[in-house]
């Protein structure tokens, strides 16, 4: 069975993602996908560190539910505020020879720091037996 794992946080649920996920479920309906929303870093103080994990926990769990809803299979965590790291930590939890490939979702490239940070390309160079798709969102959902 294949498994997908999904990086995304603002883009998490739109529709170009959304799509994205559809086609794959066409090509293998058994295919399943985990989520990884990492949170956003503020820096200052612990207490805001507890607001930005129950933000993306947020964001997790609505995306969650309506995938449910859709009938595809999905898990999730919440990951570091650096993306990259948020991917190898799902990498290595789910282990990757049970991981099928990547897919990275971000902002359009005038708005995105992620794009900016080459964040595709290092989740590429850092896994490299791994393909890793990019979608690009239209805009933001949260």
């Amino acid at each position: 069975m294949r498994q997908y794992l999904v990086i995304a946080h603002r883009t998490l649920g739109g529709a170009q993602l959304m799509e994205h996920l559809h086609h794959l479920r066409e090509e293998d309906p058994y295919c399943r996908f985990h989520l990884v929303v990492p949170r956003r870093h503020r820096p200052v103080g612990p207490s805001l560190e507890v607001d930005e994990i129950l933000e993306a926990q947020a964001v997790l769990d609505t995306v969650l539910e309506q995938m449910a809803t859709m009938g595809m299979g999905s898990t999730g965590q919440v990951g570091d505020p650096n993306p990259v790291f948020a991917a190898g930590d799902a990498i290595r939890r789910l282990g990757v020879d049970k991981v099928t490939g990547v897919i990275v979702s971000t902002l359009p490239k005038r708005t995105s720091a992620w794009i900016r940070g080459a964040v595709p390309d290092r989740i590429a160079k850092a896994w490299p037996l791994l393909p890793v798709s990019h979608v690009v969102a239209e805009d933001a959902l949260v």
